[in-house]
C-alpha cells in the first residue's frame, strides 16, 4: 500500500509539464521513490539533494529568516527544484531543457504540500 502511494505521488510529479525526472527523498537523504529517464546514482543524488536543502535551511537560520520552502538550482544544462514536503520528505524535480521553472513551481507547490500532509 505504501509503495503504491509513493509511486502514485512520483507519477503525479512526473506528469507536470516540464519535469523529466522526479524523486521523493527523506530529509536524511534516502530515496523512497523515483522516476528518471536514465540511470542515476540514487544514493548520491538523494544524499546531495537532502544536503542542499538542509544547507539552505541552516543558512536561513544563521540570518534569522524562515527556512526556505524550495531551492532552485539553475545550470546551463537544466534546472533542479528541491521542494520541502513536510517534516520528513522533500520532492526533487529535474526540469526539461527549456521548461519554465515558475510554471513548474506553481503546479509542484500544492502537490508537495499534499505529499507532506500524507506522510
Amino acid at each position: 500500500m505504501l509503495k503504491e502511494r509513493i509511486a502514485g505521488f512520483v507519477d503525479e510529479v512526473r506528469a507536470i509539464d516540464g519535469i523529466e525526472g522526479a524523486a521523493l527523498v527523506t530529509k536524511d537523504g534516502v530515496m523512497i521513490g523515483r522516476s528518471f529517464p536514465r540511470e542515476i546514482s540514487e544514493k548520491w543524488f538523494a544524499a546531495m539533494s537532502a544536503s542542499v536543502l538542509a544547507s539552505a535551511e541552516s543558512a536561513a537560520s544563521v540570518i534569522s529568516i524562515t527556512p526556505p520552502v524550495r531551492v532552485r538550482i539553475d545550470a546551463a544544462g537544466g534546472c533542479i527544484l528541491l521542494h520541502d514536503a513536510g517534516d520528513k520528505l522533500l520532492v526533487v524535480a529535474v526540469l526539461t531543457v527549456g521548461a519554465e521553472p515558475d510554471q513548474v513551481i506553481a503546479r509542484l507547490e500544492p502537490l508537495a504540500q499534499q505529499i507532506g500532509e500524507a506522510f
